[in-house]
């Protein structure tokens, strides 16, 4: 029995699959050096918001990622199955996260899922969520001993 690659909801479309599996291998290979790689990716008029931001347009898409990336070490994405409908993606993923400035450089794990549109092979508008605690305030020395006492208490 064979397993497939996605879950698909209405008409299938391969320009959808491929926008998706270059959106997949751009993440898991892109740094500080190479941002100019997103063009091959997101449409010049990209909406894109996160927990941290929120852009318009390529330019200020690339200017956001430049200072995230700036004091990445690695960064690496585990993608889970994605939902598909028509050019609604929904994609959950893991992230493996190496920062100077977080944790001294270990490796952190974020859970989140991005919400794509697809339109003519382009990403067109990409949301993230995730738990910005997760990412940042839990490896703080101070908010961080508290966050991570409050979850340990509410489970």
């Amino acid at each position: 029995m064979s397993t497939a690659p996605a879950i698909e909801v209405g008409t299938r479309n391969s320009s959808v699959q491929a926008t998706l599996e270059h959106f997949r291998e751009l993440f898991n290979s892109l740094d500080a050096g190479n941002l100019d790689q997103l063009a091959s990716v997101y449409s010049e008029t990209v909406k894109f918001q996160d927990p941290l931001s929120s852009v318009s347009g390529l330019d200020q898409l690339t200017r956001y990622f430049a200072g995230a990336y700036a004091n990445v070490v690695s960064c690496r994405f585990d993608f889970g199955e994605p939902v598909i409908a028509g050019g609604k993606v929904a994609i959950p993923w893991v992230m493996r996260l190496r920062h100077k400035r977080i944790r001294r450089g270990r490796e952190i794990h974020v859970d989140g899922i991005s919400n794509l549109v697809i339109y003519n092979g382009k990403v067109t508008h990409h949301r993230d969520y995730f738990d910005a605690g997760q990412l940042l305030y839990e490896h703080l020395p101070l908010v961080g001993r508290v966050i991570r006492s409050i979850r340990k208490h509410a489970a």
